[in-house]
């Protein structure tokens, strides 16, 4: 692992197009990850996500490209992780494969390793919730919540 840079690659079995969706439309975002949120899915947009009750992320879109990509700041807003709003960014790619798509998420920019594990280890759990749902099943409650 780079230093404040975590990767997570995921196989999913649904389109492009189906993957994408669930990055640019509320009520499918929430249905992998957060209880709550407010976005305006447009570069310059920003979105303010409650993701586990305690912890609220804040940024940014940058760029919205379907059903390729889509790059939008982070950080956290409420909670214990020292990730200020914004300060870092994910870029998602989704290239389609046989099979489904291949969705490569990059986060950069994060201050530590402290905070590079425990990026690595949400995005890991809630991009195989995404998983669940793009594939047209339901990733039930988050256990993290």
């Amino acid at each position: 692992m780079n230093a404040g840079v975590v990767t997570v690659e995921r196989l999913i079995a649904a389109r492009p197009e189906t993957v994408f969706s669930f990055f640019t439309d509320r009520d499918k975002w929430l249905s992998w990850m957060g209880r709550s949120g407010e976005f305006a899915f447009e570069p310059g947009g920003a979105y303010r996500s409650n993701v586990t009750g305690e912890n609220v992320a804040e940024g940014r879109f940058i760029e919205i490209d379907p059903p390729k990509r889509l790059v939008f700041t982070w950080g956290w807003a409420e909670g214990g992780m020292p990730v200020p709003p914004g300060s870092t960014t994910v870029e998602i790619t989704l290239e389609p494969v046989s099979g489904g798509t291949l969705l490569r998420l990059v986060h950069r920019g994060l201050p530590s390793q402290e905070a590079c594990a425990a990026h690595e280890e949400g995005w890991a759990h809630y991009v195989e919730r995404l998983a669940i749902a793009a594939q047209g099943g339901d990733p039930g409650d988050d256990a993290w919540m």
